[in-house]
């Protein structure tokens, strides 16, 4: 059974041990390893606390006119800083309520690879990048990978192309749907190694949770199940049982404060009222996500950090990363009534890895799923060539929907220092702050690897049997779920935000651990790594606490 919460409040002039900005994937994660190691801890959410009574199966109504999704305050848009940013050129998907992304992700759990930390080094420099190694290395990070996985609840089994790892995972597969049958069918015949994809979903009862009822509604979707792995219905009701976590929704940080030796002292937040508050806290933990986290930071000007707090080394913002993606169609003769159950059931690591045989970096995998809804699907899963109204539109809609499936090619972007989260000059959000600015470029070669990705796609649905395939173009990034990279770890202070611990380099207690921290962006699937280091982080900033050394 789910521990009931506590009504542990604590006052905002109460100096408590942490706040932690952000209540997703990662902060979820710190605010439970933070309480669970005695300490006190303020957990600010900017959204609302949602249960799973409250979450609707109505497409219409969750992805169209939700907010809980995208960026509340409104942000612009540009491709270079010699462009004029505006509204509504690109979407940010990203969710605002207490468990954050991971209350409506798809659930994708892969694993970054031992390349991913040191391809600098395996590569060398790709001219016109930031590519750099991490401080870390996979072997850092594995037992905090089988932590997450045993501790949230993740079902799967390991392929050929897998890295180490010293346990299985907790629970076998989800089964597996029409899609990955033909997946694996087309994949088999071209000689390579479909595998089931690792999910944050429970294919079995784990923890007090059920498994999956398989209504088709995860992506973009909260679980009223709980069976997805959200740190809402996981390591969130752990931290609470503590006693010694609040979790304070609706509050909107608006700066980090800092005194004359420029140390945090806590964070001032708007309620649900509007009413200015301030929380004291002896450290703060950011984990609002990789844009939000660098523009809290660039809010925080002070006398002592003119240029934004912790951001001496003039990089919070910089090297922006959205992740490649690419998506392919094929319809089938017969019924796969692809709208039911998980999302991606099969996946491909055969070409993960950068290979220079292709003429461009980048690696990636592609998965078999559904297209999604009806409404999308009707909206912009047909071929471009089809009909878009009428009777013809009627008829193909009703043969295609069930019958079609996708194969989309999950893969890497380039850390580019001109790709960046920064304040408009000009707009203001809701709140009367400077809102977001967004600058962003496809480098060539990720928009290479894409394209070299669908190419693979279009064979595999060929090879297993579709009677029609056709592309999404491939074309500039107008929609991003990852906001990854803009606080980027590193060992040296002149470089990089935070040290290997996800200490900020400028000041020793404030933490930042969410995407910002990533160095590279991996192959398009970074929850389970942003997750992992938020177990390590949180195991050592307890202990940083417990040594007085914050």
């Amino acid at each position: 059974m789910r521990p009931a919460r506590p009504a542990v409040r604590f006052h905002p002039s109460r100096t408590v041990d942490f706040v932690v900005v952000g209540s997703g994937a990662a902060g979820g994660i710190i605010a439970k390893e933070l309480a669970t190691a005695g300490l006190t801890v303020v957990v600010l959410e900017q959204g609302p606390r949602v249960e799973p009574p409250q979450f609707e199966h109505d497409e219409i109504k969750t992805l169209f006119q939700s907010a809980l999704q995208n960026n509340p305050a409104g942000f612009t848009f540009r491709r270079s800083a010699s462009e004029t940013a505006k509204p509504g050129q690109i979407q940010l998907l990203y969710h605002r309520l207490v468990g954050g992304g991971s209350v409506m992700f798809t659930a994708n759990y892969w694993r970054f690879r031992e390349i991913d930390f040191i391809e600098r080094s395996r590569l060398g420099a790709i001219s016109g990048t930031g590519l750099e190694d991490w401080p870390i290395t996979y072997r850092d990070l594995e037992p905090y990978y089988t932590k997450a996985e045993w501790e949230l609840g993740v079902s799967g089994e390991p392929g050929p192309f897998d890295p180490p790892r010293t346990r299985p995972y907790p629970l076998p597969p989800l089964p597996v749907k029409s899609s990955g049958v033909l997946f694996e069918r087309g994949a088999r015949a071209l000689g390579l190694h479909p595998q089931p994809a690792p999910l944050a979903i429970l294919s079995q009862p784990f923890n007090g949770r059920p498994a999956c009822q398989h209504c088709g509604y995860c992506l973009g979707f909260g679980c009223e199940f709980r069976a997805k792995s959200s740190t809402l219905y996981t390591v969130i009701p752990m931290a609470e049982a503590t006693g010694r976590c609040e979790v304070r929704p609706n509050s909107y940080v608006r700066r980090i404060e800092v005194d004359r030796k420029g140390r945090v002292t806590g964070a001032t937040y708007f309620d649900e009222n509007k009413k200015e508050q301030f929380q004291r806290a002896r450290a703060v933990v950011l984990c609002c996500n990789g844009s939000e986290t660098p523009r809290l930071l660039l809010l925080s000007v002070s006398s002592r950090f003119p240029n934004g707090l912790a951001n001496s080394s003039g990089v919070v913002g910089k090297y922006l990363m959205f992740n490649g993606y690419s998506s392919s169609s094929g319809v089938f003769e017969r019924p796969l009534n692809e709208f039911k159950s998980v999302t991606a059931t099969r996946v491909l690591y055969d070409f993960y890895e950068s290979d220079p045989r292709r003429g461009f970096y980048g690696g990636g995998a592609p998965d078999a799923r559904s297209f999604a809804y009806p409404t999308i699907f009707a909206l912009g899963g047909l071929p471009h060539d089809g009909p878009s109204w009428g009777a013809a539109y009627k008829r193909i809609l009703r043969d295609y929907y069930t019958r079609t499936m996708n194969v989309d090619g999950h893969s890497t972007s380039l850390p580019l220092e001109t790709n960046t989260i920064s304040l408009d000059p000009d707009m203001k959000d809701a709140w009367g702050l400077p809102a977001m600015r967004v600058t962003y470029k496809d480098h060539p070669d990720d928009l290479a690897m894409m394209r070299f990705l669908q190419d693979r796609a279009i064979e595999i649905l060929e090879a297993a049997g579709a009677r029609r395939t056709w592309r999404q173009p491939v074309q500039e990034t107008n929609l991003a779920a990852h906001l990854l990279g803009t606080c980027r770890m590193g060992d040296d202070p002149r470089t990089s935000v935070v040290d290997r611990y996800h200490r900020a380099h400028d000041v020793r207690n404030l933490f930042i651990c969410d995407g910002s921290s990533l160095v590279t962006g991996g192959r398009g699937q970074p929850t389970a790594t942003i997750q992992a280091l938020a177990y390590r982080a949180g195991e050592h900033i307890a202990a940083f606490a417990r040594r007085g050394e914050i």
